[in-house]
């Protein structure tokens, strides 16, 4: 009996060794040649993100999950989409590290949603009428104690706008009104309290990197006024919600919600770079306000993954082991 355990217990070390070995090995790629050839291909094919996803997957079935791990392949790699709300829950801690647990605490969460809701329609603070964004944020200011008297409700302020615009974009792509809850208010609360003191400092880089990529355009926009202008708000305090489709918005959120705020100031690097003849043919900032305030929506795509490349480029790749 003896003999058949060792067997098993050699199985299984030889086993988790291979699997490991894997998963370093996915984790390393960006530096092999090979790979790099390989993914292209993967890519023209039409299955990019192949072995990315079966390191994700491998990662997913830890217990407990390593959420240092999973902020790393966040921030390394694009999340695919079958599983990037589970993963934003994790990283934002609505989800605890140990999958055995997820269920109940699911249940609760539901819970803590339901109550806060019938609290809220009980005091007539909403109605079954009341866009769900804007229910949102009542119980959202409801758990901060933030919640202002019934009589002295007004239209939302800037933060409040803030918060339902980042609501609207959630909503867009999570279909569960208590996932979509718990996600902005995770979100909000811990992009707030993680980067609330960073904010106000990234238009400054934002300027910085810009002279290392195109110091005419930025000459341009100083000349013209228009760099104190830019729609700062939009870009830093909502994370593009409302600028950019939320196709290509959910993969900057990859990077906020994996632990970095910079991205953000690389996406606003990349839209000026990218629509930079049509700026440099305007003169006044009102018109450049304008026009970045409500770009067009088509190839946000690859103005993300450019965006993505410049803050790899600037800022390195997270390179811890799996």
């Amino acid at each position: 009996m003896s003999g058949d355990w060792s067997v098993g217990k050699s199985a299984d070390v030889t086993a988790a060794y291979n699997t490991t070995r894997h998963s370093r090995a996915i984790l390393n790629m960006a530096e092999d040649p090979q790979r790099n050839f390989r993914s292209a291909y993967y890519e023209k094919v039409g299955f990019r993100g192949v072995e990315e996803k079966k390191s994700l997957e491998i990662l997913l079935k830890d217990n407990p999950l390593d959420v240092e791990k999973l902020s790393t392949f966040s921030q390394r790699f694009p999340l695919p989409s079958m599983y990037r709300i589970h993963v934003w829950k994790v990283l934002l801690g609505i989800l605890p590290p140990h999958s055995d647990s997820h269920h109940l605490v699911a249940q609760y969460r539901q819970e803590q949603y339901r109550d806060v809701r019938e609290a809220l329609l009980a005091m007539r603070f909403f109605h079954a009428a009341t866009p769900y964004t804007e229910r949102y944020l009542r119980m959202h200011q409801l758990e901060n104690q933030q919640l202002p008297r019934r009589s002295e409700l007004t239209q939302p302020g800037e933060e409040d706008e803030d918060f339902l615009a980042i609501a609207r974009a959630m909503e867009e792509i999570v279909d569960d009104p208590v996932d979509c809850y718990w996600l902005i208010r995770c979100f909000v609360n811990q992009f707030n309290h993680k980067f609330g003191d960073s904010i106000p400092h990234l238009p400054k880089s934002l300027e910085h990197f810009l002279s290392q990529e195109d110091s005419r355009l930025l000459a341009h926009m100083k000349a013209t006024g228009s760099l104190v202008m830019l729609p700062y708000s939009l870009w830093f305090r909502r994370c593009f919600a409302g600028c950019l489709p939320e196709s290509s918005l959910q993969r900057v959120w990859d990077k906020v919600i994996s632990g970095s705020c910079k991205i953000l100031v690389f996406v606003a690097v990349e839209i000026l770079l990218s629509y930079k003849i049509m700026l440099m043919g305007m003169s006044r900032p009102e018109a450049i306000v304008n026009f970045l305030s409500n770009m067009p929506q088509e190839n946000t795509d690859a103005i993300v993954t450019k965006a993505i490349d410049l803050w790899h480029k600037y800022c390195g790749t997270p390179m811890h082991a799996v």
